[in-house]
């Protein structure tokens, strides 16, 4: 059985970004484990980094446009 999950997304610091990326997290995991290779919604291939300061990093604009599509969300002004 898969946890709670809102989103058909997750969040994951990756390549100086937060990324978005639909793959699913490793068995009891929460969050993608450092070094996890994943495939972000903006067609990128990266490596999660799960440092605490990696939270800080800025969002992706493309995966915040196609993570607000996904939710149903009304986009950034200015379309992104």
């Amino acid at each position: 059985m898969s946890g709670y999950r809102p989103h058909p997304f997750h969040w994951a610091p990756a390549a100086g970004q937060r990324h978005a990326s639909a793959d699913e997290h490793p068995p009891g995991a929460a969050v993608y484990p450092n070094g996890t290779e994943i495939t972000t919604l903006c067609g990128l291939a990266v490596e999660a980094d799960a440092g605490d300061m990696a939270w800080l990093w800025p969002t992706c604009v493309d995966c915040n446009a196609a993570a607000r599509t996904l939710a149903g969300v009304p986009p950034l002004a200015g379309g992104r």
